[in-house]
Parts: C-alpha cells; structure tokens; sequence
C-alpha cells in the first residue's frame, strides 16, 4: 500500500476508532437531553433544534454541532463532551471544566480570537459526560486528513499569504505566551521540579499508563533517557498551549478568527510551543515528501519561526534542538496510545517490532542520533 492510499486508510479508520459504534451517543438522543438542558441555564423558551456528530470527531473528546434559539435568536453552537469509559479514551482523564476556566481567563486577559464561551457542565448526568458550551466561529482550518501539505487552501495559497498565515500563527503563541500565569489553574510543578521537569514526569506517566498492558515501545524509552540526559537550563515558565500548531487555528483568509484546543495547555518554558508547530509542520512535510510531493518546505521553519518570535516578543529561543527532540517524544507517546487504542478497537494488528506504533519513527531516530536537520534541504 502506497504512502497515499495508506494515510487515507488511515484517516477513514481514525473516524471510527475516535466514535466507535458501541460508544456513540445518539444524535436524536442528544438533542433532547441538550434541549432540556439549556432550558436551565437560558430560560424555559431557549430550545435546541437538531444536533450533528461531524464525521472528522476528535479522538480525545467528542465534539457536537448544535442549532439552537436563545433569547428569541439562532445560535450556533459547539458542544466539547468528555468522552465515554466505552471508547477506551486517549488520556486518562479530562477536566473540561478547567479547559473552559482556562479559556474565560485568556479571553479575559488578551485580545486573542477566542469562541463565546456559553457554560459549562461538570454534571456528566445531563449528556453522559461532563461538556461544555460555546459559540461556533465560521471559516477554515488547515487539514489534518488529508495533511494540509499534501495540497489544500495552504499549499494554493501565495508565498506572502503563507508567510502572513505563518507570521500571525506564531503571533498568536507569543500572545498565549504572554497571559498572566496568576489565575491560569494549572497544575503546579512538585517541591524541587521545574516546570520543564514537571512537563516530562507527566509524559513519563501518560506513557507509563498507556503502556500498561505490558508493551513498550524501545525506541520511546530511548528517547526519555536522552531528554533526561540533555536537559537545558529552562525560561521562565508561560503558560503554554501544549497543542501549538495551525491546524488548531480557525483562519478568516489568512489571519486567525479563533483559536482552539487548550487540553494540553501546561506551565513550561516558552520553547515548547514553538518546537511543537516547528515539528508538527514537519511531520506533515516528511509525509508529504515520502508520497513524492513537494508539500511546502519553506513554511514554518526553525529559522523563520524564530525570527518571527523574537520580532513579536524580543525573546531570543533557545535550545531549539532539545525542544524539537521532545516535541518529537511527545508526538510518539500519542501515536503510541491512539495505535494501543485502535489494537483495542480491532482496526490495527499488534506489530512484531513495538517502535512501528510510531509513524514518525525513522523522523525520532534521526533525530536522537543527531542527524535529522542536517538533512533537510
């Protein structure tokens, strides 16, 4: 199976493995418990018209599409539900209850493009799970499925709009970056961590619980013994988006009209976010380049990243090489999990060799040995 063919594979399955069947809420069911839901929280005239469970749902939390009448006017609206013990969840646990604290504080704190936030329900009585509520924002996103780079609105768009689009995205980090971490609630780092070391004992024990079963992965367990070994002298912590990348950005053209997924949001130096969109772009490129594509290789570079973030905050970064690295074990302990996951669900076999559950494999290979950057073009 060609590369191509195997990630549109890939995609359909991802569909199913994020809603399987035995774990899917009905939609008409939905509407109704949602219909008397709101009615406590906007009045006993508010009413919700009709539910839908987009087809692309996230694999982490299950997002519905919801029309509903609030004050005598039509709203559209997006419910975030945890996900259900049925589907075998990506992580451990979810407070989208705190997703939702976090957002009103940015929202209070910055101008960034943000959804209007409605309420949140911490009650998982009403839909079967904890949710929250709020406004849907119009316009469009870079694709995961197919990966962007493989040609879409991004790789038709100019090299002058890409550099805008790539210009404002980081802007949007460096304004992240810049919310008061007094009033943000995330979880502090222990009696003599750092926010950084903090950052890594909980990926350690993501990993070490998604590897339960007994099946680890050497090539992961290579990597956290190299960013023990090579840890930097860290910044001074921000908050950090955690999932920093343009795919989590809602465009209007090319500059951003709202700014999404703050699950992963953390405490830790600035450096992480920016690695993170660095090597997400690249997992996407590398993709693209293996299926004989050009994808777009001048777009979101180390060098361009950097120089755009020191022109927007006056902070040079430092340790990109360590951050890229890490960014790259954080990717592969999630494909580690969603691969545990879809063996789980019966739509992946078990592979003789553990280190295939990482799709970006020979990517942290090269990288762990040095020699990755030096071959990119």
């Amino acid at each position: 199976m060609g590369i191509v063919s195997a990630l549109a594979s890939n995609a359909d399955e991802g569909r199913e493995i994020a809603r399987p069947t035995e774990s899917q809420r009905d939609p008409d069911w939905l509407r109704d418990r949602l219909n008397a839901w709101i009615k406590t929280r906007a009045g006993q005239d508010a009413v919700v018209t009709g539910v839908t469970l987009p087809s692309a749902n996230g694999m982490s939390s299950e997002t519905l599409l919801a029309e509903a009448v609030i004050g005598g006017q039509p709203h559209s609206l997006v419910v975030r539900v945890a996900p259900m013990e049925a589907s075998d969840p990506v992580f451990p646990s979810y407070d989208l209850d705190g997703q939702f604290r976090l957002i009103a504080h940015v929202a209070a704190t910055t101008d960034l493009p943000l959804p209007k936030l409605w309420w949140s329900e911490p009650d998982p009585e009403p839909l079967g799970a904890p949710f929250f509520v709020m406004s849907r924002v119009d316009g469009r996103i870079p694709p995961d499925v197919m990966p962007y780079t493989f040609g879409s609105w991004v790789t038709e768009a100019t090299p002058a709009e890409r550099t805008a689009m790539a210009r404002r995205g980081i802007g949007v980090v460096a304004q992240i970056h810049a919310v008061p971490l007094d009033g943000a609630e995330l979880e502090q780092p222990r009696p003599g961590e750092t926010a950084l070391q903090a950052h890594l004992r909980r990926l350690r024990d993501f990993y070490l619980w998604a590897s339960r079963d007994g099946v680890s992965a050497p090539l992961i367990d290579r990597g956290f013994a190299w960013v023990q070994e090579n840890m930097p002298a860290e910044s001074d912590p921000v908050l950090c988006w955690g999932d920093a990348r343009i795919g989590n950005i809602i465009y209007d053209g090319f500059t951003p009209a709202a700014v999404l997924d703050w699950e992963m949001a953390a405490m830790g130096p600035r450096e992480l976010d920016v690695a993170w969109m660095v090597f997400l772009h690249r997992f996407f490129q590398d993709l693209t380049e293996l299926a004989g594509m050009e994808g777009l290789p001048a777009f979101l570079t180390r060098d361009q990243v950097s120089a755009d973030y020191l022109a927007e905050t006056g902070y040079e970064l430092r340790d990109l090489d360590f951050y890229t690295v890490y960014a790259a074990l954080i990717h592969a302990v999630v494909m580690y999990r969603i691969q545990t996951r879809a063996i789980h669900f019966g739509q992946a076999a078990t592979p003789e060799d553990p280190d295939d559950m990482i799709m970006h494999r020979k990517t942290l290979e090269a990288m762990l040995d040095g020699t990755y950057w030096e071959s990119i073009k």
